[in-house]
C-alpha cells in the first residue's frame, strides 16, 4: 500500500458512481490535490464493454467487467463501492481481505448483522473506511453543527426531519431491484430515511428509542419479466418514526419516495431552549436561524447565506450567496477520504458509525412488527 498517494478503484458508474467520479476531479481543484496524489486508476462495471466506455467518460485509466479483478489489483489503494445495496457486503469484505481501504455508499448493508460483520472485518484488518452520508459534509450543515455545539440555540429539545422525493411517485414506473427486499432491503427507509437518521444523530445525540410505521402505497408495478406482467412491491414507499435521543430531546422523522414535486426534499428543523434552526437541501447554501433575544417587535428568523466564512465553502467560491451543489458535498467527502488515507487521519462516518444507522433501521422494522416503542441498541463494542 502506498502512503503518499491514493489510487482509486470505482465499482459502478451509475448515478452515484458518476457523482463520485465528478467529485474526485472537483476535490483536486478545490483542495489543491495533485493528479500524482489522487489517481482514478480503475473502473469496474457489469460488462467489459460498459466499463471501458464509462472509464473513458469518467477519467479512469483502466477498466474491467469483473469487480473481483479490481479488488485484487495491486495498484488500487481504496475500493469505492457504488454498486446496488445487496453487493456492498460481498465487495467490501473482499476488498478488506485484500488489504484495501473501503469507501462505500449508503446504506452500508441490508441489515445490522451484515454491517457489524463488515465493521469487525475492517477493524481487524486495520483498513480505513468511509460511508457516503454526504449531506453532513455540506458547509451549511457543518455550520449548523457549530451553532448547536457552541450553544447558540441552547439545549436541543426537538428534531424534525423530512426526506421526500418523487422518483417512484408514478405508479406506472416499471418494477426494479429497488422494490425487492433481497436486493434493496427496505425501501424509502434504507434509501432516504438512512440519511435522516444519520443527520439526526450527528446534530442532536444518539437515538435511544423509537416508534415507527412503514407503508407500501403502490403495491404492484409493471414487470415485463413476470408471467402476468405485474411485480409485487416488497418494501416501503413511506417511512415514519418518532424518536427519543439520549440527551432527552424528542424527534420525528419521515421519508417518502412517492411525494410528487419533491426532488431532493431533505429538510430539518431543530428547536432549542434559546432558538431554532431550519434547513432545506433544495436551497442547500441557506440556513434560517432564530435567536430569542432583543426587542420582540423585531425578532424573527435570520436568513444566512453561507459563504467563505463558513466551513469548507471558500475552497469552492470566495463570494457568499453564490451557492454550492450536490457534487460539491461529495468533493468535501473525497477530501476527507484523501486526508484519511494519505495523512493517516481518522475518517467519519466510518463503517462503525454507519452500522449504528443500520441498527436503527432494523429497530424501525422491529417497531412496525411489534406495533410498539422499542429500545435502540448502541453499537459500542470494543474496537479491534
Amino acid at each position: 500500500m502506498t502512503t503518499n498517494k491514493m489510487r482509486v478503484g470505482l465499482v459502478g458508474s451509475g448515478y452515484m458512481g458518476k457523482a463520485h467520479a465528478i467529485a474526485y476531479r472537483n476535490a483536486m481543484a478545490a483542495f489543491a490535490i495533485s493528479q500524482e496524489q489522487l489517481q482514478c486508476e480503475m473502473l469496474a462495471d457489469a460488462t467489459p464493454e460498459l466499463a471501458e466506455i464509462k472509464a473513458q467518460e469518467l477519467g479512469f485509466n483502466r477498466s474491467t467487467g469483473d469487480w473481483k479483478q479490481l479488488v485484487s489489483d495491486p495498484h488500487i489503494d481504496v475500493v469505492d463501492i457504488c454498486a446496488p445495496n445487496f453487493l456492498h457486503k460481498e465487495i467490501a469484505l473482499a476488498a478488506i481481505a485484500a488489504g484495501k481501504h473501503v469507501y462505500s455508499e449508503k446504506p452500508l448493508a441490508l441489515n445490522a448483522d451484515d454491517a457489524k460483520e463488515m465493521t469487525e472485518a475492517a477493524e481487524s484488518a486495520g483498513v480505513k473506511t468511509l460511508v457516503g452520508f454526504n449531506y453532513i459534509k455540506n458547509p451549511t450543515v457543518q455550520f449548523a453543527k457549530q451553532l448547536i455545539e457552541r450553544g447558540d440555540i441552547g439545549d436541543v429539545v426537538h428534531f424534525r426531519g423530512v426526506f421526500n422525493e418523487d422518483y417512484l411517485a408514478d405508479a406506472n414506473l416499471p418494477f426494479s431491484w429497488r422494490l425487492q427486499k433481497q436486493f434493496a432491503g427496505t425501501g424509502a427507509l434504507n434509501d432516504l430515511a438512512s440519511h435522516l437518521v444519520q443527520l439526526a444523530t450527528h446534530l442532536v445525540a444518539p437515538i435511544c428509542s423509537l416508534c415507527a410505521d412503514l407503508k407500501v402505497v403502490h403495491k404492484q408495478r409493471p414487470c415485463a419479466q413476470a408471467e402476468d406482467g405485474v411485480g409485487e412491491v416488497e418494501n416501503d414507499d413511506q417511512a415514519h418514526m418518532m424518536v427519543r435521543f439520549t440527551n432527552g430531546a424528542q424527534g420525528t422523522l419521515e421519508a417518502s419516495r412517492i411525494a410528487w414535486g419533491r426532488k431532493n426534499g431533505l429538510s430539518f428543523e431543530i428547536t432549542g431552549t434559546k432558538g431554532s434552526l431550519v434547513f432545506d437541501q433544495e436551497t442547500l447554501s441557506e440556513l434560517a436561524l432564530y435567536i430569542n433575544e432583543g426587542n420582540p417587535q423585531t425578532q424573527g428568523f435570520k436568513r444566512i447565506l453561507v459563504g467563505p466564512e463558513h466551513p469548507d465553502y471558500r475552497a469552492f467560491c470566495v463570494s457568499a450567496g453564490h451557492g454550492l451543489g450536490f457534487n460539491d458535498m461529495k468533493a468535501v467527502e473525497i477530501r476527507d477520504l484523501f486526508q484519511g488515507i494519505v495523512n493517516n487521519t481518522p475518517l467519519w462516518p466510518d463503517f462503525r458509525a454507519a452500522t449504528q444507522v443500520n441498527i436503527i433501521l432494523d429497530h424501525v422494522v422491529e417497531s412496525v412488527d411489534k406495533r410498539a416503542w422499542v429500545e435502540v441498541e448502541q453499537y459500542d463494542g470494543e474496537r479491534k
